[in-house]
């Protein structure tokens, strides 16, 4: 992918743009996205862009997104009886007959009641909702004391454009389900999707200059995918993946399903690393992070009695037959420290940790009996002679 940073640059990735609009007619979204690459923020960037492809006669269709992800959830696992017909944008003739319990099919054919809208009267609702913009600037700053029939007016014209702003939301909805039906099976629910797209339709038409001279639609499809793409980051694993390494595994997603449909079989590791362009270590570090979660207290089998955590190893608490050894090994090592004498049983206790798990040094230990540290060295010694003898040695040699 080609990210044109210089002047020169952008100028031969215009050049080629313009040639391949040339050659097939028109120009698709991933066309342009593979050209000047759009991280989500720098609108402005990309509506100048659409501007000078529209002012050279540059015709932009929506690309539909049909890469397909490997063991993708299937759609009945979004839990919603979708029929796809009522999907297409063609679907107003056939929302007549919906079940009361059918809730994206309500949705579309509320959503249905409004009309398209023609590139005029996109314009007409821009306009009005930036008088009302204006409008309410002027509001703002009138004073208390202003004209009363002024400030009627102005809050009449903010009325129109609260108006006019849910007329071209509200016509659009149809796009925001044209976009959010390709993202269905990645972890959201379908009527989740939609409303994360409505929340990108909202914002494309806060940001919308009609000045620039192309279709509302073009552009608020970008804002509406990236919202859908960014609630699929974050809510679709328990796990959450950044946004860039969301984007990382649809490229790697994209390179397999290439390879596997020119090769008959999935492809290598080493395939998959020069296609994409990625070291080894690089390509199983992704594949460790594409991988889903999986709670331990899923049902394993068809009886609900048996969850997977009970097939899982617990590598931290310790087995029942250790659990036992150690008990017995701590009774054992108590039973020949009791031959000692108290002073030589509790300094070694201190020494190796046997009270508390910590182990103190000889000048802790000194504190402790006030005395030197070679005196407590001493006792020390002394007591571990005594532990050699075979009378006390035989207690614990089968521990060894």
């Amino acid at each position: 992918m080609v990210n044109p940073e210089t002047a020169p640059q952008k100028v031969e990735a215009l050049d080629t743009l313009m040639e391949k609009a040339e050659v097939q007619g028109y120009l698709t979204t991933g066309d342009i996205l593979e050209v000047f690459p759009w991280d989500g923020e720098d609108d402005e960037r990309l509506m100048e862009l659409f501007g000078l492809l529209h002012r050279q006669g540059v015709e932009i269709v929506i690309e539909e997104d049909t890469d397909a992800e490997p063991d993708l959830t299937k759609l009945e696992s979004s839990g919603l009886d979708l029929n796809p017909s009522i999907l297409e944008t063609s679907f107003l003739p056939s929302l007549e007959n919906i079940s009361a319990d059918d809730s994206v099919g309500l949705y579309l054919k509320e959503m249905s009641r409004v009309p398209l809208l023609s590139l005029e009267e996109e314009v007409s609702l821009a306009q009005r909702i930036e008088r009302a913009k204006q409008a309410k600037a002027r509001l703002t700053k009138l004073s208390v004391k202003g004209s009363l029939r002024l400030r009627q007016e102005l809050e009449g014209i903010i009325q129109d454009g609260v108006l006019a702003r849910e007329h071209l939301i509200k016509a659009n909805t149809r796009l925001v389900v044209s976009v959010a039906k390709k993202y269905i099976g990645r972890g959201v629910a379908f009527l989740d999707l939609i409303q994360e797209g409505n929340l990108g339709l909202m914002k494309a038409v806060s940001k919308f200059e009609y000045q620039r001279g192309f279709r509302f639609s073009t552009y608020a499809t970008w804002w509406i995918r990236q919202t859908i793409t960014r609630s699929i980051a974050d809510q679709s694993r328990t796990i959450r993946i950044p946004v860039h390494m969301t984007d990382r595994l649809r490229i790697m997603y994209k390179a397999a399903h290439k390879l596997e449909q020119s090769f008959g079989r999935p492809p290598t590791q080493d395939e998959l690393c020069l296609e994409i362009g990625v070291c080894h270590d690089k390509l199983r570090w992704m594949i460790e992070v594409a991988r889903i979660p999986v709670s331990l207290e899923s049902p394993v089998g068809d009886e609900d009695d048996t969850e997977l955590g009970m097939f899982v190893e617990d590598t931290i608490t310790p087995s029942p037959s250790q659990t036992t050894y150690d008990n017995m090994l701590r009774e054992r090592v108590e039973q020949v420290l009791s031959t000692l004498s108290p002073r030589e049983a509790r300094i070694l206790r201190l020494r190796f940790g046997l009270e508390n798990g910590h182990p103190y040094t000889l000048e802790e230990v000194g504190h402790k009996f006030g005395l030197t540290r070679e005196r407590i060295r001493q006792i020390e010694g002394k007591a571990l002679r005594r532990l050699r003898h075979p009378f006390r040695a035989r207690l614990l040699r089968e521990y060894l």
